[in-house]
């Protein structure tokens, strides 16, 4: 029983930040990072520091 509600848990917690993170990968054009995320479960890790590190966007002044 415990075992089914730790699963819940990391379930809850990982879903949310796999969603953000996959958004912003494919907003942003970055399949090598879209796919790594779409794969790998670690439990909110890469997520995490894709999302806060590399998901910065583009600048105004790039894109013209």
């Amino acid at each position: 029983m415990w075992m089914i509600l730790v699963i819940l848990l990391l379930v809850l917690w990982t879903a949310p930040w796999k969603g953000v993170a996959l958004w912003k990968a494919a907003g942003n054009k970055q399949l090598v990072w879209f796919v790594c995320i779409f794969i790998f479960s670690t439990l909110a890790i890469l997520e995490i520091i894709y999302i806060f590190g590399f998901s910065k966007e583009k600048n105004n002044a790039q894109a013209q």
